[in-house]
């Protein structure tokens, strides 16, 4: 990895913080990508102790277009090839809250976010010979049989896991579609998501009571550690192996099929039209 420059949501904790800790201990040039510049700024002293180069700070909220904008601009104006972009950050709320934008913070956290941001930044994606879009995805998406387009902001009624399952189910739709779209325009960059398993990290800690306390305690044995979690992500960032491979979804670094209504093109289409109508954003491959 000497030499690539990788961007990475969510790095401060789990395993964005393990995968960051390895990229840049393989040599990676990185930009952080998060809202706490305390827990950055600590993360970045771990990155330089293990041998990494000093990596960029950008300052950004998932849960505010407005702020992911702010750091999509100023990646641009600092002009560097990205070589990957590692949509990593996530969240689980145990009940319905909106973002500063008006949306179920969820899906706009989950699949919002990381749409505008790739769009963004694709740009210095095709720049960089051999390019690598990564979208943490889940499993979860199993919980779901669909992604609910008559309420996709969840003002008839807020289930938790439903609402991360649909989101997670995005992720895959959107790296279904994006793929699609990159190799219509012959483009040199590959789009893949992943399940990193269940690992135990700071998700969902965020939420007050017995969802945000008790309940990772008591799957915690259960649970991958955050360094087990983080191999399919540093798997697909760095592998050789998945090197042209594009549009899969992979679990323990091997592709595998994920449910069928996460490979329905018709609902994949009609994500992307959803989520552009509702960031009033159109995509660059159009």
């Amino acid at each position: 990895m000497k030499g690539k420059h990788v961007a990475v949501t969510g790095p401060t904790a789990g395993i964005g913080r393990t995968t960051s800790l390895e990229l840049g201990r393989q040599g990676a040039q990185l930009t952080l990508l998060c809202r706490n510049a305390g827990k950055a700024e600590t993360l970045a002293r771990e990155i330089i102790a293990a041998g990494g180069l000093p990596p960029d700070i950008v300052i950004m909220d998932m849960a505010s277009l407005d702020s992911v904008r702010a750091a999509g601009e100023q990646l641009l104006a600092q002009g560097k090839p990205l070589d990957v972009l590692l949509n990593n950050a996530g969240t689980i709320n145990v009940s319905r809250r909106e973002t500063v934008d008006g949306f179920e913070e969820t899906l706009a956290v989950n699949h919002f976010a990381p749409f505008l941001l790739t769009g963004l930044l694709l740009p210095l994606l095709q720049q960089a010979p051999g390019a690598r879009i990564v979208n943490v995805a889940s499993d979860a998406h199993s919980f779901v049989k669909g992604m609910g387009f008559d309420d996709m902001q969840a003002t008839a009624g807020y289930k938790t896991f439903r609402e991360y399952g649909r989101s997670k189910l995005a992720n895959i739709l959107f790296t279904r579609r994006l793929a699609r779209l990159v190799q219509e325009r012959g483009l040199d960059i590959t789009v893949n998501c992943l399940h990193p398993g269940a690992v135990a990290t700071s998700l969902g800690t965020e939420n007050n009571g017995i969802f945000g306390k008790i309940v990772p305690i008591l799957l915690k044995p259960f649970f991958k550690t955050p360094l087990q979690g983080a191999q399919t992500s540093i798997h697909l960032c760095v592998s050789n192996e998945v090197t042209g491979i594009t549009g899969e979804y992979f679990v323990n670094c091997k592709a595998r099929k994920p449910k069928p209504w996460a490979r329905d093109d018709d609902a994949a289409d009609r994500l992307w039209r959803y989520t552009e109508d509702s960031l009033e954003y159109s995509f660059p491959l159009q």
